[in-house]
């Protein structure tokens, strides 16, 4: 089971093992805002998992969402798809305490 992690673990993760941050909001949501360096995947799309595939099992994994519901969802299927490494920000971005940049 992912574990749920706090804004101070999500950032010091982030920088020392270089981890990948998945947003799993929609377009919209991400519209409002995205951690910097944040990759986005719909979870609610039905191609989340061929996209979520592409990216490396091997790779620590930072995922969040708004409140942090469907981002626990979404590592608990990358977790049962072989993923190795995958953390939950725990109430997601609506906690936040870092920057957000503009989405594309």
């Amino acid at each position: 089971m992912a574990k749920n992690i706090s804004n101070k673990e999500f950032k010091d993760i982030h920088q020392n093992d270089n981890a990948l941050i998945l947003d799993v909001r929609s377009h919209g949501e991400c519209c409002q805002g995205i951690i910097p360096e944040a990759i986005n995947i719909d979870i609610m799309s039905p191609d989340f998992m061929t996209k979520v595939n592409e990216l490396s099992k091997d790779k620590t994994i930072l995922v969040y969402c708004r409140s942090g519901n469907r981002s626990s969802m979404a590592c608990s299927v990358m977790e049962r798809n072989g993923f190795k490494t995958v953390y939950n920000l725990a109430n997601g971005i609506m906690y936040w305490d870092g920057d957000v940049v503009e989405f594309n």
